[in-house]
């Protein structure tokens, strides 16, 4: 959803994608830059909007369930996914941005339709399903002139189609790498939209991802539940693939925990035993066991229910063949942050930061005062100017996520 891990590795190699090397020769780029667990996309959309772990904003996966009201949290468009509960336990930056006085457009980007600590963003252009490219041209343009014109302080575009070709087809595919190129030429568009409309001066460009992207192998690393419980002891089972939440009845636990502990190629936490480094287990919605695969491994109830993909179609066409949530410090899980403007370096290279740390350099570059976060200023003040937060607007572009702001 923001761009992956495998982006980060292929614009090491700048010859043929003009458009990124004009961003990392006239601004910053880090080294790599590690998600939040679990390495999924909702978790860390939020992680980078708010600066803080999984655990403190509430937002603990992509598919969620509340013991208390019964209701679920689904990715994508299910209605209750919307409600505050889910999106109440911290205050993303659109959303500061908003009670400050200042206007934010947002296109595409999951969760500006939704109502959150009673705000929305000025203009949201909700999410769908994989946006084409001249979505994302259209946006890039609509964004430019809100900014030129005053209508916007901070503009925000999310592009998915990295993500999905990524799943449908491996992160080392043809399919990517043409995906990839295709992106390289947006981006050169956008720099001559920003040129002819005289804005380099007035402008921060932000490009970042929430997590990387690992190959699966057809059918090879599947772990099975059902051949190691009883499923109808588990009261709930959320999710498949890297990290999955279960919820075992009361009286059957810790016969549930004794058998999935012996699993291979899996680790099974109880809730208070989830390694304190992931930041996630006093989260509000995290289950009483976390079953976390090795890499490259699914886990799933049974091989009836893995993961096919369609086209938009009942039939399903092939595997996934790319997947991502596991352990945050795997490799493949790293995201890539570049940033261009007058408030960056130019031709600067960083180092490795955290997804929360991208929060403290989007309040300073709009020039606001951050809430209290997990992030490290020390990791990320390298690559601001000294008069960073003195510029007018910003363009925030997420894969993508991409973020443009106006120096204030």
């Amino acid at each position: 959803m923001i761009c992956f891990l495998k982006i980060a590795y292929y614009i090491d190699d700048l010859q043929n994608l003009a458009g990124f090397r004009e961003i990392v020769e006239n601004g910053v780029k880090v080294d790599y830059m590690t998600p939040d667990f679990p390495s999924l996309s909702y978790p860390n959309y939020y992680s980078l909007m708010t600066g803080r772990y999984c655990e403190v904003h509430q937002m603990t996966g992509n598919n969620m369930w509340d013991k208390d009201t019964m209701k679920e949290f689904l990715i994508g468009t299910n209605p209750d996914s919307r409600l505050p509960m889910w999106w109440d336990g911290s205050e993303p930056l659109w959303v500061t941005m908003q009670k400050l006085g200042k206007r934010v457009y947002m296109y595409y980007w999951p969760g500006c339709e939704v109502t959150i600590l009673g705000v929305r963003p000025t203009f949201c252009e909700e999410y769908v399903y994989n946006p084409s490219e001249k979505n994302l041209t259209d946006s890039m343009e609509s964004a430019l002139n809100m900014l030129k014109s005053d209508k916007a302080d901070m503009a925000g575009i999310y592009y998915e189609k990295i993500d999905v070709e990524g799943h449908h087809f491996g992160p080392r595919s043809p399919e990517i790498q043409r995906a990839i190129r295709s992106l390289d030429q947006a981006f050169q568009i956008l720099h001559q939209k920003i040129k002819e409309k005289n804005m380099r001066d007035d402008i921060n460009v932000v490009l970042f991802s929430d997590h990387g992207m690992t190959e699966l192998k057809w059918m090879e690393k599947v772990i099975e539940l059902d051949k190691y419980i009883d499923m109808s002891h588990i009261v709930k089972m959320m999710d498949r693939g890297p990290v999955v939440s279960v919820w075992p009845k009361q009286d059957k636990f810790e016969e549930i925990y004794q058998n999935l502990s012996s699993v291979d190629n899996m680790n099974v936490y109880k809730k208070q035993e989830i390694p304190h480094r992931f930041h996630y287990k006093n989260g509000r919605f995290v289950s009483t066991l976390t079953l976390v695969a090795e890499p490259g491994w699914f886990i799933t109830e049974n091989k009836a229910k893995l993961p096919f993909w369609n086209n938009g179609t009942e039939k399903a066409v092939g595997w996934q063949h790319g997947w991502h949530g596991y352990d945050n410090e795997f490799m493949d899980m790293r995201g890539f942050f570049l940033a261009q403007g007058p408030d960056f370096k130019t031709n600067f290279r960083a180092g490795p930061i955290r997804t929360v740390d991208v929060y403290n350099v989007l309040c300073k570059a709009l020039g606001i005062e951050p809430l209290p976060n997990n992030g490290s200023w020390s990791r990320v003040e390298c690559m601001l100017r000294s008069s960073a937060g003195a510029v007018r607007a910003a363009l925030i572009y997420s894969f993508l996520l991409l973020l443009l702001l106006l120096p204030h």
